[in-house]
């Protein structure tokens, strides 16, 4: 058994059910499923189901209803269902375009009570009541089902650290000597087809270079990137001169 607690799953409460059925001991069920027997007992006894005008045959426990009563008495627990002026507000705010992580950040700057983290709201905007709303075509990258949990992970960094901007010559940090350029590709949507633009920024002085690119396959190899820039780099010298 585990430190953190989980909650029983829907084929967990359909074996509760078969073993119920076929009177297997309260014990012989948590020692299979790895749990503890109270919470068996409780499962059985929070979600036995009966009926004052049915006979007693009739009730039971019976897996797929304890489950459904179970998520619908959850679903009533919610932080933003008990709260429907904190709802109405994080609703207003992700029409208005603010994502998740902004809205529980900027209810922490102005100390707002109660409050809501970015992960109550996901999961509202993915629940029931928030898929009747359509909340998701409202986020950044519209999707109509969350990322699986490992898919959220933070991957590890695609440059070594030792290349990192953050290392650079104070001069070149505090902008105190020209010279230094800062470049970027600028990526558009597809409609607009696939040519993008390559950018060069003096860090002192600002001045700016907008390199057209032809095909955004291409220009993403980092030495033909290189070979445009030496070769835009050479005509500017000779106009300067």
């Amino acid at each position: 058994m585990g430190t953190v607690y989980t909650q029983l799953s829907l084929q967990e409460r359909r074996r509760i059910e078969d073993w119920w059925l076929a009177k297997v001991p309260v014990a012989e069920m948590a020692r299979v499923l790895k749990r503890h027997k109270s919470t068996i007992f409780r499962e059985i006894k929070r979600n036995f189901w009966a009926d004052d005008s049915l006979p007693k045959k009739y009730a039971g426990y019976f897996g797929i209803a304890a489950h459904r009563r179970t998520q619908r008495r959850r679903s009533t627990q919610r932080k933003l269902i008990r709260h429907p002026d904190l709802c109405k507000r994080v609703i207003e705010h992700i029409k208005q375009g603010w994502t998740p992580e902004q809205i529980g950040n900027r209810m922490i700057y102005d100390g707002a009570k109660p409050r809501v983290c970015q992960e109550t709201i996901y999961r509202y905007i993915y629940s029931k009541e928030g898929m009747d709303q359509e909340l998701w075509w409202y986020l950044p990258e519209h999707r109509k089902s969350r990322r699986p949990r490992r898919a959220r992970k933070r991957l590890s960094p695609k440059f070594d650290r030792d290349v990192s901007i953050l290392f650079r010559p104070d001069d070149v940090a505090h902008r105190r000597q020209f010279g230094h350029w800062e470049g970027d590709l600028l990526l558009f949507k597809q409609k607009l087809g696939q040519t993008n633009v390559t950018s060069l920024v003096e860090r002192v002085s600002r001045f700016t270079v907008l390199l057209k690119n032809p095909n955004t396959a291409i220009m993403r190899k980092l030495v033909v990137v290189a070979n445009a820039l030496l070769r835009d780099g050479r005509k500017w010298s000779e106009n300067c001169t």
